[in-house]
């Protein structure tokens, strides 16, 4: 916990720091947890923010390919559905 601790006290201070909060979890470990009010007060609210994954599913429904861009893994492509021969 003093290697934690004296990690986070190395960090510059701001007007958002969050404070730190120690827990004693149900098995007698520690969980060193932060405050993050102070950071949500600070922030400014993104006017494009990412949309909820149910409506991002009902988009692509019917689509055979769903294509996207991953800065970790580059581009991907997941099969939706099997391609058919022939459409009812």
């Amino acid at each position: 916990m003093k290697e934690e601790i004296d990690k986070l006290l190395r960090v510059k201070k701001a007007t958002w720091l969050s404070s730190i909060v120690v827990i004693l979890k149900k098995n007698g470990k520690i969980r060193v947890c932060a405050d993050y009010h102070k950071l949500n007060s600070a922030i400014v609210t993104d006017a494009f923010s990412l949309p909820f994954t149910d409506d991002v599913l009902d988009a692509i429904a019917g689509h055979e390919i769903y294509s996207f861009l991953d800065g970790f893994s580059g581009y991907n492509q997941i099969r939706m559905i099997k391609k058919r021969e022939t459409l009812c």
